[in-house]
């Protein structure tokens, strides 16, 4: 029985499926989450916390009810299986064979559906990293930086935290393999979209006189860097009793003081 299977959705959520699906004129199965979360009116991150992190469970649901979710469940199982392996054995493992294996379908299924391996990465990509997630963040008002730092960090830890654990382990590829060419067409699919997200905020909150005009690039390493790391490296501590961890919350409030000590111009009273 396949995890898709055993995880129960609820009746709102499948409706909500279903409403999207009229909404695009598309089958569920083609049905962004994001769109899915939005008739649902909750965010996606709540959306995948709800679905046990696989896409296939709200298709498994409709069909329950009697209804084809039509698209193409191979590629819905493809790219959960290829997560898996990911997020247990690393990128390296994530070969056609070991994919087609696990989502119980053929290797030339695999080539026809993505083309090449590069192009099933970026799906994985695409469905398990936080873009989608940061995407809809910044596609909503913000005020207070600190505040808006902060519930930054808090969706960063989710979204890291959600098993299976792909950006950790396409990051470790990235650091012993920096020249690979999985890893440079992840990069090529994935690095101008998160600059573009991070530095666009920034630029805003460097023209508002909030943040100090800085290279962006260096900008977004300073928020991104410590949170990333910390978040890479906390299962591994916590794991080992090398160090005891604070809690999640906590670790948002420290870097968050921190980047904003950092970054931000302190506005002077206006004397009367």
């Amino acid at each position: 029985m396949t995890k898709a299977q055993t995880v129960p959705v609820a009746d709102e959520l499948v409706d909500a499926a279903l409403r999207a699906a009229q909404e695009l004129g598309e089958d569920v199965a083609d049905v962004p989450v994001i769109v899915i979360a939005r008739h649902a009116d909750i965010s996606r991150s709540t959306l995948l916390r709800r679905l046990g992190g696989s896409r296939a469970a709200p298709d498994e649901a409709v069909r329950a009810r009697g209804i084809d979710p039509g698209g193409a469940p191979v590629r819905n199982r493809a790219v959960d299986a290829a997560a898996a392996v990911i997020g247990e054995s690393g990128l390296a493992a994530a070969t056609f064979k070991e994919i087609a294996a696990r989502a119980d379908c053929s290797v030339p299924s695999l080539n026809a559906i993505f083309g090449t391996r590069d192009g099933l990465l970026r799906a994985v990509f695409e469905r398990h990293s936080p873009v989608l997630d940061i995407e809809e963040f910044f596609a909503q008002p913000h005020g207070d930086l600190r505040d808006t730092v902060r519930a930054f960090y808090c969706l960063l830890a989710r979204a890291l935290g959600r098993r299976p654990r792909v950006v950790p382990a396409m990051f470790a590829e990235a650091f012993a393999r920096p020249s690979s060419p999985a890893v440079q067409s992840l990069v090529a699919h994935a690095a101008p979209r998160m600059l573009t997200l991070l530095g666009g905020w920034l630029a805003g909150e460097v023209s508002a006189g909030r943040v100090r005009d800085l290279p962006i690039v260096l900008l977004v390493q300073q928020l991104m860097a410590p949170m990333m790391i910390h978040l890479f490296m906390r299962p591994v501590a916590e794991n080992t009793a090398v160090a005891h961890l604070p809690d999640i919350d906590t670790v948002c409030e420290v870097f968050t003081d921190t980047f904003v000590n950092a970054v931000a111009i302190q506005q002077k009273r206006m004397s009367r």
